[in-house]
């Protein structure tokens, strides 16, 4: 049963889904968006994309996904976050914008647009633990950074001093999009956490 490719999905609510998607399928899993709490009962991990952090937080309510997505999170469900992603999965986030929530699930507290706005997009090289070969090419856009971390996360990489990419147990969280690079390194490290969860599972 192990050796089956573990179905992942996308939350597909807003956001640079299909990207994910592509990227996943590269990574060897099965990849399909979740919009309803249905979809989200038949993945074995999900990712969070980027967008606009409050717009995901809202439809999230409104698709009635947000409570079943936050039980699924803190049993143990492996899940990625990359930018508004991120955001989604910080326990806090500075000055958010009235309404706001997250899922949680990183001890971390993250700042929103930390990076700048749109016109302050830029990439950058970025080491990351547990991704093996040269640098990844990060992709920022309006991206937030973390402002400081709990015992319990586990710091992945930085950029000009600022921490980008965080683990904790089974949720990883990047500030860049690695979804539009065409390198499916850390999609293939996440695919690697919910195949071990898996198994883990399994025993």
């Amino acid at each position: 049963m192990s050796h089956e490719a573990p179905v992942i999905g996308v939350l597909a609510l807003q956001g640079d889904v299909r990207e994910h998607l592509i990227a996943l399928a590269a990574a060897d899993a099965v990849a399909r968006p979740v919009r309803r709490p249905e979809e989200l009962a038949e993945v074995d991990g999900l990712v969070i994309p980027g967008g606009e952090s409050t717009t995901i937080s809202k439809l999230a309510v409104l698709f009635g996904v947000m409570e079943p997505l936050r039980a699924r999170v803190q049993g143990g469900m492996p899940v990625y976050g990359t930018c508004a992603g991120m955001i989604m999965l910080a326990d806090k986030i500075l000055d958010p914008r009235s309404g706001q929530e997250t899922i949680g699930g990183i001890d971390m507290i993250v700042r929103r647009n930390a990076f700048g706005r749109q016109n302050e997009s830029f990439e950058a090289a970025v080491d990351i633990k547990g991704v093996d070969g040269d640098p990844v090419e990060g992709v920022f856009i309006r991206a937030p950074w973390v402002e400081s971390v709990g015992a319990e996360t586990e710091v992945l990489a930085e950029h000009d001093g600022h921490i980008v990419a965080v683990r904790q147990g089974n949720a990883l969280a990047t500030s860049f999009h690695p979804e539009l690079t065409g390198d499916h390194r850390v999609h293939s490290l996440f695919v690697d956490m919910v195949r071990a969860n898996r198994t883990a599972e399994s025993l």
